[in-house]
């Protein structure tokens, strides 16, 4: 799912153009979303973005992870926004009936910013999903995305991975 509109989101005397691409795991990294289910997620969590004021540009959900990119409003912090993702579109699983047992996401995401220029090579990116992770875990590409964007981590507080 993607969005074309690049627009610059204002407020009186204020100018801001924020895209930014936030990746979360499932709790414990299982897979446990099926492709049956993707595009039904997918619109959720578009919905959940969209009535937050803010614009989907790109969303794909993978079994165990998710990315999305998003223009983002001042209106709203990126950490309510991403705990508002996750909140409801975990509740909307559980009550989907999806799995057996409790569905949750892991605490903690990543979020990184991009410029207007690059947007639609993150598109492509993330909808091209399901091909990276034919040739690389999801581990491989969350770290070489904190490598690339210089993000200092401690193991002990990335995702709990599955290997």
């Amino acid at each position: 799912m993607l969005s074309q509109a690049r627009t610059v989101f204002t407020m009186p005397n204020t100018f801001i153009q924020i895209y930014i691409q936030i990746v979360f795991a499932v709790k414990g990294r299982q897979n446990l979303i099926s492709s049956k289910n993707r595009e039904e997620l997918q619109k959720y969590i578009s919905g959940i973005v969209q009535n937050r004021d803010q614009k989907m540009l790109a969303i794909f959900v993978m079994p165990d992870h998710v990315h999305l990119l998003v223009g983002i409003k001042p209106s709203i912090s990126l950490s309510d926004l991403v705990r508002d993702v996750k909140a409801g579109s975990s509740k909307f699983i559980n009550d989907k009936h999806w799995m057996t047992g409790k569905f949750a996401w892991q605490e903690g995401y990543g979020a990184f910013s991009y410029s207007k220029s690059q947007i639609d090579t993150v598109i492509q990116y993330i909808l091209n999903q399901e091909e990276h992770h034919k040739k690389r875990t999801f581990k491989e590409e969350y770290l070489s995305f904190l490598k690339k964007f210089e993000v200092e981590y401690d193991e002990k507080y990335l995702f709990e991975w599955i290997e």
